[in-house]
């Protein structure tokens, strides 16, 4: 499980902008993050993952 903070860091975006679509949407592209006793949340390491592949594999499909 990854934080917010680290999640938004792997994906260049600000941690901000993951929280606000979770609150609108219920889910940042797709990803439902755990709710810990603590408040914080924390993401699936292997959704991540897939999720970032996915995106790296699109990236390198467009610019070709």
């Amino acid at each position: 499980m990854i934080t917010t903070e680290q999640l938004a860091e792997k994906f260049h975006v600000k941690p901000n902008t993951i929280r606000t679509s979770l609150c609108r949407k219920g889910h940042w592209c797709g990803l439902r993050p755990v709710r810990l006793p603590n408040r914080f949340l924390a993401w699936p390491d292997d959704a991540v993952e897939r999720l970032l592949a996915q995106s790296q594999t699109t990236t390198e499909s467009q610019q070709a």
